[in-house]
């Protein structure tokens, strides 16, 4: 077995792993290491990558987790398209993950693992990524906020975001159909039960279950929880290295691709892997405390002024 360097990036979520070349296959030993420290740590920076890995490389180790993910909209390279090519330059419209997002959350068994490796830097330096931890994100809720939401639901829908999209890279979407799902805004994560929040600025685009509320209060809820979820102090930053690679749960953790290095190009594949339907489960274990000190604002909808 590899021996692994495994040093945590913060408290709360993300380190970093050295001790194995992953473009000459891991063994059972060394991916079981790799697997508790990614339950662990939601995301794992494996850094000083000597050479990229090939695309049956990177298919053959997202496979380990799982049946791998094809995007419903993007082209993809090679493998039966299970290889995404992320690729930003001069002439792009849009830059893959620039905003905060879990990815593809509108399936309705949205991908439980994505794993990146970047073959370009931009010349200039930038183009880092940050990833934000949703367990923590609930587990500093009030208890009357974490009773409210796990009552509730949310509508995740893509039409918006990839219609037209990848015009660009010879995609005519004209005839297709985007997912859409509800899921519900607390999940449990299937392998460590632990509950995380589960609604992002991207895809999430209603709130399910408050049929009560006036439609704007309703609208104001969902803002309050996305602001919440976006608090730097559930937050870490990731400055990419050539040939690094990072994998992360997206059950648990959202990211965001910062587009701030045009016109340089940055280019990475990436291999996501197929996951479950998001459920929440109440007899799960709750958090009983939480490392982060931060007050937060209320989510649930605020009492109606007196007419007094």
């Amino acid at each position: 077995m590899t021996r692994l360097d495994i040093r945590p990036v913060s408290p709360i979520l993300g380190a970093e792993v050295r001790g194995v070349q992953l473009a000459d296959g891991v063994d059972d030993d060394t991916f079981a290491a790799v697997h508790a420290a990614f339950l662990r740590h939601g995301v794992l920076f494996l850094k000083d990558q000597a050479e990229p890995m090939s695309e049956a490389t990177q298919t053959a180790f997202g496979r380990r987790f799982g049946p791998l993910h094809i995007h419903p909209a993007a082209p993809g390279s090679g493998d039966g398209d299970a290889i995404f090519v992320i690729h930003t330059h001069r002439e792009s419209k849009i830059a893959n993950g620039n905003g905060w997002h879990s990815d593809v959350s509108c399936e309705t068994e949205p991908p439980m693992a994505t794993m990146l490796q970047i073959r370009r830097l931009p010349a200039g330096g930038g183009g880092d990524t940050l990833f934000a931890d949703m367990e923590a994100a609930y587990a500093v809720l009030s208890a009357d906020d974490r009773t409210f939401l796990e009552g509730l639901s949310a509508l995740h829908t893509s039409e918006h975001i990839y219609r037209g999209r990848y015009e660009d890279r010879g995609v005519d979407d004209s005839g297709r159909t985007f997912p859409s799902a509800v899921h519900p805004v607390v999940r449990t994560h299937p392998e460590t039960g632990r509950p995380s929040i589960f609604v992002n600025r991207a895809f999430t685009t209603e709130l399910v279950g408050l049929e009560e509320a006036h439609e704007a209060e309703a609208a104001q809820v969902l803002r309050r929880l996305l602001a919440h979820c976006e608090l730097p102090e559930f937050q870490i930053r990731q400055r990419w290295d050539l040939n690094d690679v990072a994998l992360w749960d997206n059950r648990r953790l959202q990211h965001y691709a910062l587009w701030d290095y045009w016109p340089d190009e940055r280019i990475g594949h990436r291999v996501t892997v197929f996951g479950d339907r998001p459920r929440f489960d109440p007899t799960a274990a709750r958090p009983t405390d939480s490392s982060i000190r931060i007050r937060t604002e209320p989510i649930r909808p605020r009492p109606a002024a007196s007419s007094d």
